[in-house]
C-alpha cells in the first residue's frame, strides 16, 4: 500500500507548483479590453497533473529500490540504453542508421528543418568540446560561451578587416579559442568546484562586455554585418543550396569531433583527465602533470568552440554582443549533465532534445518554455545521471586470472 506520508507530500508538492505557475496559467491580460480573466481550471489541471506525476514519480522510485538487489549492475540487469552502446550487434546498425539518416535529411526535410537541425548540430559540438572539460576532466567552465564568441569574431573581424575566407579563418579561430583557453588555464590552476565556476563565469562576461563595449574594435552592441557563408570552389550557390552545404558541413564536424574525443577518452590522457575528476591530490601523487592535464582540457574543449564559432557566424552571416550571453553557456552545460557527464552518446542525445524540443513545442504557443521546464524536471528525477550515464572500464579477479568487464559510475 502506499505511504500516507507520501500522499501529503504530494499534496504539497501540486499546492505549491500551482501556487508558482499561477501568474502564468491563471492570469490572463487583455490589453485591448483592459480586462483581467481568471482562469481558474487551469489552476485545477496543473494541481491535479503535478499530484499525479509525483505519485509516479514516488512508486518508480519505491519498485526501483526494491528491484536492486546490489550496488553493481550485471550485464542482465544493465539498461537496454547501455547495451546498445556496448554491444556491436546493436551499435554497428545504429550508427548505420543514422549516419544515413543524416545524410538523407535534407531531401526528406524542409530547409527550414534542415536549418534548425543544423543549429541542433553545432550544439551537439558544442557539448562535445564541453564534455572533455565538465566530464571528463570534472572542471566546471561557466565561461565557455566565451571561446563561442572568439571564434565568431575572429571570421567577422579577419573578413572584415584583411578579407580573409572561410576556409583560411576556420582554423585560425579554433586556434585562438584554443590560445585563449590556455590563457584561462594558468589563472584557475589552484581552483576547484564552486571557486573555478565563479571564475570562469566572470570570464565569459569579460569577453562579452569587451566585445560590446570596445567599438572601435568589435563596432559594440551593433555587431559586423554581411559576413560571406562558406563557398565550395567558387560556386554560386542559392539560398537553400547554402543551407545544405552548411548542413553537411557541419554533420562533417560532428563525426570528426566524435571520432577524436572517442579517442582521446580512450587515451592515456583521457584517463589522466578522469583521474583528475576523480580525485585531484591522488592524480597528483601518481605522477600526473596536474597543471599540464588541465591546460589540455582547457585548450582542447575551447578549441572544439571556436570552429563551431566560424561556423556559426557564417551561418548567419550577422554576430553582436547579444548571442553570446551566459544563458548560452548555461546551455552547453544543461546538454552535458542531461545527456550523461563523460557519454558522447549522451551529449548527442541531450544537445537534440535541448534545442529541438523547444523549436517542436511552438504549438503550445505561452506555455512552450512551461512545457519545456517540466519535461527536463521529470528527466532530471528518472534519470538523474543523465540520460545515459557514463561507462568506464574495469577489472574483476576470477579463478582463471584477469578477465575485463565494464561497471557504471
Amino acid at each position: 500500500m502506499f505511504p500516507v506520508k507520501e500522499l501529503k507530500r504530494s499534496a504539497l508538492i501540486a499546492l505549491w507548483f500551482a501556487f508558482l505557475t499561477f501568474p502564468i496559467m491563471v492570469i490572463k491580460v487583455d490589453p485591448i479590453e483592459r480586462v483581467v480573466q481568471y482562469r481558474w481550471d487551469n489552476m485545477f489541471f496543473i494541481a491535479f497533473g503535478s499530484f499525479v506525476i509525483s505519485i509516479l514519480a514516488k512508486v518508480y522510485v519505491i519498485r526501483k529500490e526494491r528491484r536492486a538487489v546490489s550496488k553493481k549492475e550485471t550485464a542482465a540487469t544493465e539498461p537496454f540504453a547501455q547495451r546498445i552502446i556496448r554491444e556491436p550487434r546493436f551499435l554497428y546498425p545504429l550508427v548505420l542508421g543514422c549516419f544515413i539518416f543524416g545524410i538523407s535529411f535534407p531531401f526528406l526535410f524542409s530547409t527550414y528543418q534542415t536549418n534548425i537541425m543544423t543549429t541542433a548540430l553545432m550544439y551537439v559540438v558544442l557539448g562535445l568540446g564541453l564534455n572533455i572539460v565538465v566530464g571528463v576532466a570534472g572542471l566546471l567552465d561557466l565561461g565557455y560561451v566565451a571561446f563561442y564568441a572568439v571564434g565568431a569574431y575572429s571570421y567577422a573581424l579577419l573578413n572584415l578587416n584583411f578579407d580573409l575566407g572561410f576556409w583560411v579563418v576556420l582554423p585560425i579561430g579554433g586556434l585562438m579559442a584554443a590560445f585563449l583557453g590556455v590563457i584561462l588555464g594558468f589563472p584557475v590552476l589552484r581552483l576547484r568546484g564552486d571557486y573555478l565556476a565563479i571564475v570562469t563565469l566572470g570570464f565569459g562576461e569579460i569577453i562579452r562586455l569587451v566585445l560590446e563595449n570596445w567599438n572601435a574594435f568589435s563596432q559594440g552592441p551593433s555587431g559586423i554585418a554581411n559576413i560571406p557563408r562558406p563557398g565550395f570552389f567558387g560556386m554560386d550557390m542559392t539560398f537553400a543550396g547554402g543551407i545544405t552545404y552548411i548542413y553537411y558541413l557541419v554533420l562533417l564536424l560532428v563525426v570528426l569531433t566524435i571520432f577524436v574525443v572517442n579517442r582521446l577518452q580512450n587515451s592515456r590522457l583521457g584517463r589522466a583527465w578522469l583521474a583528475l575528476r576523480e580525485d585531484e591530490i591522488a592524480c597528483q601523487a601518481m605522477g600526473i602533470d596536474k597543471t599540464k592535464t588541465k591546460l589540455v582540457a582547457f585548450s582542447l574543449g575551447a578549441f572544439w568552440a571556436g570552429f563551431v564559432g566560424v561556423i556559426f557566424a557564417a551561418k548567419t552571416t550577422f554576430v553582436n554582443p547579444a548571442s553570446f550571453t551566459f544563458l548560452e553557456s548555461a546551455i552547453i552545460l544543461s546538454i552535458v549533465v542531461l545527456g550523461g557527464m563523460g557519454s558522447i552518446v549522451g551529449v548527442i542525445i541531450g544537445a537534440l532534445i535541448l534545442i529541438l524540443l523547444p523549436e517542436y513545442l511552438r504549438a503550445l504557443s505561452e506555455y512552450r518554455m512551461l512545457a519545456f521546464g517540466a519535461i527536463l524536471v521529470v528527466m532530471m528525477v528518472f534519470k538523474p545521471d543523465g540520460i545515459i550515464s557514463n561507462v568506464r572500464r574495469s577489472y574483476h579477479i576470477r579463478k582463471q586470472g584477469l578477465s575485463e568487464g565494464e561497471s557504471h559510475e
